[in-house]
């Protein structure tokens, strides 16, 4: 289901549950007096909104920069393969083409095997250290016949390195940045949150509806957010392996 979708019904449901609720409250206290809120009521209110606005905040920061390193991640990944693949270029027709589809098979299966038991929090088998392994194997024992190869063997074999590093952060990186216990306390902290609504003895006027229910979609696109880029690599496609994509692009 794509993202989007999850979001919209998410947060018509949840406005919709307010709306229904307040209206239901006050035909059932219909004499109820909501001229006066107390004021111990009003700063409780206020604090509680205050603190949970600031864990929400630290949970956004917390997932994007958990995203944003991953991008780094991948990025650095593709640039490695990329980086042996255009310093093959010294060495002979051959062995660069054998190298270059070796690039293309790992790239290939990181994009089709890996990146979907990431997405599901799957166990990832070793193809893709067997296939980086290949590659590794292939420079290291193709002996340098001139000055050039022999200047480009030791760089090779550093961005290999470099590679299969990006890879095992990559791996490491994968699945949920935030523990159950936080997604507990900030689900939690929602509905208290939108609880408090119905402290305040908001009234069915169109002017308090509207700002109950605008407040209620924030409060659900922001937890939308946190459960977006709680997935460094994405819930849906493979759009965040669009650097290893443009590896083996050009043999499909």
């Amino acid at each position: 289901m794509p993202e989007w979708l999850i979001y919209t019904l998410a947060c018509a449901l949840v406005c919709a549950f307010v709306v229904a609720a307040t209206v239901m409250r006050h035909r059932r206290v219909a004499d109820e007096d909501t001229s006066q809120t107390p004021d111990v009521l009003e700063y409780m209110v206020m604090m509680v909104g205050v603190v949970y606005a600031i864990v929400l905040g630290l949970a956004i920061a917390g997932v994007w920069e958990a995203r944003g390193a991953a991008e780094d991640t991948v990025q650095r990944e593709a640039q490695a393969l990329y980086e042996i693949d255009q310093r093959l270029d010294v060495y002979p027709a051959a062995f660069h083409t054998r190298v270059q589809q070796h690039i293309d098979a790992y790239a290939r299966h990181a994009v089709t095997a890996e990146w979907p038991a990431m997405e599901d929090d799957a166990p990832i088998d070793a193809t893709g250290g067997r296939l980086l392994t290949r590659i590794r194997s292939d420079i290291a024992h193709h002996t340098p016949t001139d000055e050039l190869q022999a200047q480009a063997y030791q760089p090779l074999l550093d961005q290999v390195a470099a590679a299969d590093d990006a890879r095992h952060q990559r791996l490491d990186s994968a699945g949920s940045t935030l523990p159950g216990v936080v997604w507990f306390g900030l689900i939690a902290g929602g509905i208290v949150t939108l609880g408090l609504l119905y402290a305040l003895q908001i009234r069915r006027s169109a002017r308090e509806l509207m700002l109950a229910t605008a407040f209620s979609a924030l409060v659900v696109f922001l937890l939308f957010m946190v459960w977006s880029f709680d997935a460094p690599f994405g819930h849906s496609g493979t759009d965040s392996a669009q650097p290893l994509q443009e590896l083996f692009a050009r043999t499909t």
